[in-house]
């Protein structure tokens, strides 16, 4: 059995599940993180797999998601990297209010996520060493490169146009995998992936498997994928997430 509920932490709307009657026990923690235009909602099955598993789950929303939607849809597809910024910048509060609770057992603090959650995962993975092991499932770490055909901005037909990007993306280098591979290798990695994928390609998870294998650093990775599969979380994506955070968490 396990208990479910919303509340804010760190100023901002989570789902929060943990074993029933377990609220305020010190517990594995795991933050997870929702795709684009969801919702830490529609993603509570995760929540509900990692909670019967025995840990405590935080799924926030994204800015100008779930609760925080401001209800211009058209004018957050063009938000879409400034959105995955800020979700990599909040994590710190996030981690800071869960210890303030006494939340985290034994500082066993793991982050998942899949699509954007994917991609805020690796974020994160590249920038804090206190995390103990990560999923990706269908994401990418190479932010800026993808830029270039997942959610470009609507013209870029002008030198301003595209300087006024490259300004958007900037920040988003500190955080990609590219330059940061050795933390990425140092601690357990999954990467789960559609080979059909149609939104984020299943290339974008082979070029970080081929990247820390051709380095000798892949001792820590474990990589998964489901061919024929589009942009989706399948059944085998989440059994193979729990038995990921059961095994290095």
């Amino acid at each position: 059995m396990i208990e479910i509920e919303t509340r804010y932490l760190a100023e901002n709307p989570v789902l929060h599940a943990f074993p029933q009657g377990k609220r305020e026990a010190p517990l594995p923690c795991l933050i997870f993180y929702h795709g684009f235009t969801s919702s830490s909602l529609v993603y509570s099955y995760f929540a509900v797999a990692l909670a019967q598993a025995g840990y405590r789950v935080i799924m926030p929303d994204a800015p100008e998601h779930g609760v925080r939607f401001t209800g211009d849809a058209q004018w957050r597809t063009w938000q879409f990297w400034q959105i995955l910024q800020q979700n990599m910048q909040e994590f710190a509060a996030l981690r800071a209010a869960a210890q303030a609770e006494n939340w985290i057992l034994n500082e066993r603090l793991a982050v998942g996520g899949a699509s954007m959650g994917g991609m805020t995962a690796l974020g994160i993975m590249t920038r804090h060493p206190e995390v103990k092991c990560v999923a990706s499932l269908m994401g990418s770490g190479y932010f800026t490169q993808l830029a270039q055909t997942l959610f470009p901005p609507s013209s870029l037909e002008t030198p301003s146009q595209q300087a006024e990007f490259d300004k958007i993306l900037a920040p988003l280098a500190e955080w990609e995998v590219t330059e940061q591979l050795t933390h990425v290798a140092n601690r357990p990695l999954l990467l789960w992936h559609g080979q059909a994928d149609d939104v984020v390609p299943a290339t974008e998870s082979l070029r970080l498997q081929q990247a820390l294998s051709q380095r000798g650093l892949d001792k820590n990775l474990t990589c998964l994928w489901e061919a024929g599969v589009r942009h989706r979380i399948t059944p085998e994506a989440l059994a193979a997430t729990v038995s990921f955070f059961r095994q290095h968490l």
